[in-house]
C-alpha cells in the first residue's frame, strides 16, 4: 500500500511539473520551433550521449579497483542497464540495479559496489559546482537578460549544494579510512540491537566502508575527480548543441549554468527526470537566455529524448539479455541481497 501511495505521489508531482513547463506554451508553436532545429547538432547530442556512459564506465571502473578487477565492457553494460532502469522505474531504480548486476557479474560484494555509486553521486554534485563557479567567474556581467532575481537564488542554492557535497565526502573519509569510527558504531550496535542483528549491520557498514576505499587515498581519488571532467564537459556539450540547433543563443560557458539547474530538474524522483528536467531547462533558456517560450520548450523536449530515449531502448534490450524483466527487478535483488547478508 505504502508502494502505491509513494507511485501515485511521484506520478502527481510530474503531472504537476508538466503542466507548469507546458503552461504558457502553444503546442502548434513548439512543433514547428521542432521543426527548424538543426539535424545535424542533434546527431552530434545523441554522439555526445553515447560518450557520456562509455566515461562513465570507465570512471566506475576506477572507482571499483579497490574492490576488484572490472573488464570495461560489463561496466559499461550495467551502466546502460541501470541508467535505463531509472528512465523507466521510479525511485532512482537502476542506481541500485547496476551495482547488484556487476557484483553477480563480477563476483563482487553488492554493497561495496553500491557505496561507488554513492561515490559517484558526490563526485558529480562537486564536478557540477566547479564547472558552474567557473561559469560565475568567467560570464559576461550582463548575461543574465532576463531574471536577476532568479540567478541570485540560484548561486545561493548552488552554495548550500557545495556545502553537502563536501559534508557528504568527509563522511566518507571517516567511515574509509577510520576503523575506530567503525568501531564505535558496531558497540552502538551491539547496546541496542541482538547479536545477529549487531552483526549483520556491522558486516555491511564495513563492506560498504570497502566500497569507499578510493576516499582515503587522496592521489586516487584526485584522478577519479579528473575522470570526471571529460564526462561532465561532454554533458554541457551536449546541451549547448540542442540549445544552439533551436537557435538559442546560449554561449558555450552558459551551459554550464543550464546543466547545474537539470541537476536539479533530475533530481525530483520522477522517472527520467520528467517535468522536473523539462521545466528546469525552460527555465533556465527563457530566464537567462531570453529564448521565446515555445522554442525553448521545444528544445526541452528533444534535449530530453537526446538524453534518456537511447540509453532506455538500449539499456531494456540489455536487460532482458540478462534474462530480467523490469517487473522481476525488484523480487530478484531482493532475493540476492537476502543471500549476500545471510
Amino acid at each position: 500500500m505504502r508502494a502505491h501511495l509513494r507511485t501515485a505521489a511521484v506520478a502527481l508531482l510530474g503531472v504537476i511539473l508538466l503542466a507548469l513547463f507546458l503552461r504558457n506554451a502553444n503546442l502548434r508553436d513548439v512543433w514547428t520551433e521542432v521543426t527548424r532545429a538543426r539535424i545535424e547538432l542533434v546527431l552530434v547530442a545523441v554522439a555526445l550521449t553515447a560518450l557520456t556512459y562509455v566515461l562513465r564506465a570507465m570512471r566506475w571502473q576506477y572507482l571499483l579497483s579497490p574492490v576488484g578487477r572490472v573488464s570495461l565492457a560489463n561496466a559499461l553494460r550495467m551502466t546502460v542497464i541501470g541508467f535505463a532502469a531509472s528512465a523507466v522505474l521510479p525511485a532512482r531504480a537502476g542506481e541500485v540495479l547496476r551495482p547488484w548486476l556487476l557484483a553477480r557479474k563480477e563476483g563482487l560484494s553488492a554493497t561495496a559496489a553500491f557505496a561507488t555509486i554513492i561515490l559517484e553521486r558526490v563526485l558529480d554534485t562537486v564536478m557540477v559546482l566547479l564547472l558552474f563557479g567557473l561559469f560565475l567567474l568567467l560570464a559576461e556581467p550582463d548575461f543574465a537578460r532576463g531574471d536577476p532575481v532568479a540567478f541570485s537564488r540560484l548561486k545561493i542554492g548552488g552554495a548550500l549544494a557545495a556545502l553537502v557535497s563536501v559534508a557528504a565526502l568527509a563522511v566518507m573519509f571517516f567511515l574509509a579510512g577510520h576503523p575506530g569510527t567503525l568501531n564505535s558504531l558496531q558497540a552502538g550496535f551491539e547496546r541496542v540491537l541482538p547479536v545477529r542483528l549487531a552483526a549483520t549491520g556491522t558486516r555491511f557498514l564495513r563492506t560498504f566502508a570497502d566500497g569507499l576505499a578510493i576516499v582515503r587515498q587522496p592521489g586516487r581519488l584526485a584522478v577519479a575527480l579528473l575522470l570526471s571532467v571529460p564526462l561532465w564537459l561532454s554533458i554541457a556539450t551536449g546541451i549547448w548543441c540542442v540549445s544552439r540547433a533551436f537557435h538559442i543563443d546560449l554561449p558555450f560557458m552558459g551551459s554550464f549554468l543550464v546543466m547545474a539547474l537539470l541537476v536539479v530538474g533530475v533530481a525530483v524522483p520522477t522517472p527520467a527526470g520528467v517535468g522536473g528536467f523539462h521545466y528546469f531547462y525552460r527555465l533556465a533558456a527563457t530566464s537567462f537566455y531570453a529564448a521565446p517560450n515555445d522554442r525553448a520548450v521545444g528544445a526541452a523536449i528533444v534535449l530530453h529524448a537526446v538524453s534518456f530515449v537511447p540509453v532506455a531502448v538500449v539499456g531494456l534490450v540489455l536487460l532482458a539479455r540478462e534474462g530480467i524483466s523490469l517487473a522481476g527487478v525488484g523480487t530478484v535483488m531482493r532475493t540476492d541481497g537476502a543471500e549476500e547478508r545471510a
